[in-house]
C-alpha cells in the first residue's frame, strides 16, 4: 500500500511482556522436563516399580521408558545405558511364570539406542560391550503361517534363541531375527536383517544380510579398508598439546588457502 493513500503505514510495535513471558515458560519447560528425565530414569538404587532379576552399578533406563514386562527374568550388567522408548520384554505377555532362569540377558557396558527393542519370548543373549543403534529390533520369536486359511496373527509363533557375542556394533535400524548367533566384534550395518550364523570380526549388510568384510589373521580386513585405521595418540600427550597441535595445524591450513 503505497503511502499517503490510507495515512502512513504504522509499524507493529513488539510487546516486550509477551516476548519475556513466553521466554520464562520456555525455561521452565525445559528445566521441568530435565527434571522428569533425572527422577523418572530407572537404576539399581531408583528402580521404581520394576523388580529386575538383576541390574549391575550404573545401570540407567532413560524416560521417558519404553513397554517393559517380565523384568524378574531380565538380568542387566553394570554401565549399561538404555536409551529412551527401549521396550524390553520377557515372555509373550506380562504376569506369566518363565522359570527359574534369565530369559533376556544383556552384559556389562551394553548401550541400547532410543527406539529399540528387544522382544524375548525365549533366550536372548546380548553380549557386554556392544553398542545398539536406535530403532533396532531384536525378537526370539516369528510370526508362523502354516495354515494359509487361518489370520498368521492367530497361529501360534515360532521361537529361537538369539544371542550377540561381545563388542559388536548393531547399526540404526537392523533387524536380528530368531535364532540368529552373532560373532565377537562384528559389525551390522544400518537396516541390515540378520538370520542364521554370523562369524566373529566381519562386516554384514542387506536384506537378508551377507558378510562383506572379514578379518583374517595373516591379510588383515578382506577387502581392505578404504581409508587408514587411525593413529593411536602416543602416551604421555596431554589434553592441552592436542588443542595447541590442532591450533597449529589450523593456522597452517589458513596461510596455505
Amino acid at each position: 500500500m503505497p503511502p499517503g493513500e490510507y495515512g502512513e503505514r504504522v509499524p507493529k510495535s513488539e510487546n516486550t511482556f509477551s516476548s519475556w513471558r513466553c521466554r520464562l515458560v520456555q525455561r521452565a519447560v525445559h528445566a521441568g522436563w530435565a527434571w522428569l528425565q533425572r527422577t523418572g530414569s530407572v537404576t539399581a538404587e531408583r528402580p521404581g516399580r520394576f523388580r529386575f532379576g538383576a541390574m549391575g552399578t550404573g545401570t540407567r533406563l532413560a524416560f521417558p521408558l519404553g513397554t517393559v514386562f517380565g523384568e524378574p527374568w531380565i538380568h542387566l550388567g553394570a554401565h549399561c545405558i538404555i536409551g529412551e522408548q527401549v521396550t524390553l520384554t520377557a515372555g509373550l505377555m506380562p504376569d506369566l511364570d518363565l522359570g527359574a532362569e534369565p530369559i533376556l540377558r544383556i552384559g556389562d557396558g551394553v548401550v541400547l539406542g532410543r527406539g529399540s527393542h528387544v522382544i524375548a519370548d525365549t533366550t536372548v543373549t546380548i553380549g557386554s560391550d556392544c553398542y545398539v543403534g536406535p530403532y533396532v529390533y531384536v525378537t526370539s520369536t516369528n510370526h508362523s503361517y502354516d495354515d494359509p486359511d487361518e489370520p498368521i496373527g492367530k497361529q501360534w509363533p515360532r521361537m529361537d534363541p538369539v544371542s550377540i557375542g561381545p563388542g559388536c556394533w548393531i547399526g540404526t535400524g537392523a533387524v536380528i531375527l530368531p535364532g540368529a548367533r552373532i560373532g565377537r566384534n562384528v559389525v551390522v550395518a544400518a537396516g541390515a536383517v540378520v538370520r542364521g550364523v554370523v562369524p566373529d570380526r566381519c562386516v554384514v549388510a542387506g536384506a537378508p544380510a551377507k558378510v562383506v568384510r572379514r578379518w583374517d589373521a595373516v591379510e588383515g580386513w578382506q577387502p581392505p579398508l578404504r581409508t587408514p585405521a587411525p593413529v593411536p595418540i602416543p602416551s604421555g600427550v596431554t589434553p592441552e598439546q592436542l588443542l595447541a597441535l590442532a591450533e597449529l595445524e589450523a593456522e597452517g591450513m589458513g596461510e596455505t588457502a
